[in-house]
């Protein structure tokens, strides 16, 4: 049986405060400040035997690199490019980007390169979605993994070595545009849904600013009034983004992960008036086969005789009495009843279904 992991982020009577001050820009962001994915597709070099060796992938890729500087490899040659792996290419491109800014970019094997330990990435464009140009990736590759073959067919591997890291290595040559100048209003977005901190928000704007500036049309956005140019906007955005604000306490929520054992229970969470009563049935079967001889000049042969005893067993547990259990309450008594993770999951769903359980309980 897993062991049972209870987190509880704070104690119970800090539980019971209100929650502290939030920064605006802890809570989200505004419309059109996100990062852009970016991909690309390259070769590595300069490894140690560790490449695809006859990957028609790298093999191709090295023939259009080495065609950049005038050289043709000869037709119907498909060298062993035991130095080389075809790698694919991802970064981020962050909100205000400007070329000539740096990059990181991750660099992972394609094929059945078994290490990029050591390695050089060759010049590679890195794509948007729309299918533009909008970096050039290039250079040493920093490999946290390590693996390592024997002769007689024995493998170490210490986490991944088709891998790797180049900080700085991509260099940005276009720009995107945010579209936060165009317009009469800006849209700031929370990361979680919640029509009451939607609601705070908007109204913490407005007092700082001291005008009814901000409305929060739904759960999630917030559209403020903006002023003309990009220098003001600047201004405004930065000034809401470090607003104070008390953001209402999050729903009552019990998390399961049935793979691990963990359970999270918020301190929202409350218990009605309810009875519970936890036992615990053992069936027990033994088998203790006996080895039969026959007698002599019987001309028979040795067997075994199977014996089995099946013993059952149940623990005596009573019940006990929840009474508007808080989350102490609840920590106080699962400690109790000493309940491992299938049972604890087990009493929890059976207080929501009894409607015992004020809070969501959610399964991952």
């Amino acid at each position: 049986m897993r062991k049972l992991v209870l987190f509880l982020a704070l104690v119970a009577p800090v539980f019971a405060q209100p929650a502290s001050a939030e920064r605006i820009k802890d809570m989200g962001a505004f419309e059109g400040l996100r990062v852009n994915q970016l991909t690309g597709y390259g070769i590595v070099v300069g490894l140690s035997g560790t490449g695809d060796d006859s990957l028609d992938y790298s093999t191709l890729a090295m023939k259009g690199a080495v065609s950049r500087f005038g050289l043709t490899l000869p037709e119907g040659v498909n060298p062993s490019l035991k130095n080389v792996a075809a790698v694919m290419l991802t970064a981020e491109l962050p909100a205000f980007a400007k070329p000539g800014q740096k990059l990181d970019v991750t660099v992972s094997a394609m094929g059945k390169s078994k290490s990029l330990r050591g390695g050089t990435l060759v010049m590679a464009p890195l794509y948007g979605a729309n299918g533009q140009i909008y970096a050039m990736a290039q250079g040493n590759l920093v490999v946290g993994g390590l693996g390592v073959d024997a002769a007689d067919g024995s493998k170490v591997s210490v986490n991944i070595p088709s891998a790797g890291r180049i900080g700085g290595g991509a260099t940005v040559e276009r720009a995107v545009d945010t579209g936060f100048t165009l317009g009469t209003q800006l849209t700031f977005n929370l990361s979680t849904p919640d029509l009451t901190n939607a609601r705070i928000v908007a109204a913490a704007i407005n007092s700082s600013l001291g005008a009814p500036l901000a409305r929060a049309i739904d759960g999630v956005s917030i559209v403020i009034a903006a002023p003309v140019g990009a220098e003001a906007r600047t201004g405004l955005m930065s000034h809401i983004e470090n607003i104070d604000v008390n953001p209402t306490a999050p729903p009552a929520r019990v998390i399961i992960n049935a793979r691990t054992g963990t359970v999270v229970i918020n301190g929202m969470v409350r218990i009605l008036p309810a009875a519970v009563t936890h036992g615990k049935l053992v069936v027990r079967i033994d088998e203790k086969p006996r080895v039969v001889q026959p007698h002599p000049l019987s001309l028979g042969q040795t067997a075994i005789q199977p014996s089995s005893q099946i013993s059952v067993e149940e623990s005596a547990s009573p019940a006990f009495i929840m009474r508007g259990a808080s989350l102490s309450d609840i920590v106080a008594a699962i400690n109790r009843i000493g309940a491992a993770p299938g049972d604890l999951v087990a009493i929890l769903e059976a207080l929501k279904q009894a409607g015992a359980l004020q809070g969501e309980l959610v399964v991952i």
